[in-house]
């Protein structure tokens, strides 16, 4: 989906967006973008013949909200994020070929396993994830990403709040409580997680608190699970993920 919706926005009158699907076999290393190892692959290919990226462009795209939208007019700025997390789950390679003005193929390649298939894991239903009305404070810098959190943390039943900076939740705190936090961990301009979480143990130092980020987990933020908040939620946000985490935090 989030491919297919790239390569639309990058053309701007009339023309093409092929999605293929083949079995391949890789004999020996290949790939532009990344080196994709010999074995057996399934092979989802998104070509158009849109605006294609600028080289100093490609090695950005999968960052977490690099957005130089066009590629960004819609969605959250996570969803070359999500494309590069997936393919990584699954053990997989990208292969990406483009050049301005003629279009960009992306080529995904799934490692094909000779096991049988298991049985998907089933979602757990929301009622078991719901909430009491508690009071959830979600310090992002990002409007959207504080609206997404928002409309599911309040379909869950909890009592929302939002701030657009580390500093404006210091400062709601000192004159207003919340049963959890819910932090980005990277904000700017500003403090980012870390010190907002710092400062406000300083008010209360048993503040209960959830880190999210759409990067993997650094340095810092081992640093603020060792001050309490141990919870790191992986962005982009679901209602299992963002619902489980907020009840265990709670309920400890």
């Amino acid at each position: 989906m989030n491919l297919v919706s790239n390569a639309a926005e990058a053309i701007l009158d009339r023309g093409k967006v092929l999605v293929s699907t083949e079995n391949r076999y890789v004999d020996r290393p290949i790939g532009r973008y990344e080196k994709i190892e010999e074995g057996d692959f399934v092979v989802l290919t998104v070509y158009d013949n849109g605006s294609g990226i600028a080289q100093d462009d490609l090695g950005k795209i999968f960052e977490p909200f690099y957005t130089k939208k066009v590629m960004g007019r819609s969605g959250t700025g996570l969803g070359m994020a999500v494309v590069w997390g997936t393919i990584r789950d699954h053990d997989g390679y990208i292969d990406i070929q483009s050049n301005e003005g003629k279009g960009t193929t992306f080529a995904l390649y799934f490692p094909v396993t000779r096991k049988e298939s298991t049985k998907e894991k089933s979602l757990l239903p929301i009622e078991d994830y719901m909430g009491k009305g508690e009071t959830i404070l979600i310090v992002d810098d990002r409007e959207e990403q504080r609206e997404i959190a928002s409309a599911m943390l309040g379909k869950m039943n909890y009592s929302v709040v939002s701030v657009a900076s580390g500093e404006e939740a210091i400062d709601y705190l000192k004159d207003n409580t919340a049963d959890l936090l819910l932090i980005d961990m990277i904000m700017d301009p500003g403090i980012d997680g870390l010190d907002t979480y710092k400062q406000i143990l300083e008010l209360n130092p048993r503040q209960k608190a959830i880190i999210a980020s759409g990067f993997s987990e650094t340095d810092r933020v081992k640093e603020v699970q060792i001050l309490g908040a141990k919870q790191y939620l992986k962005k982009p946000y679901t209602f299992e993920n963002i619902g489980i985490a907020v009840k265990e935090e709670l309920e400890k």
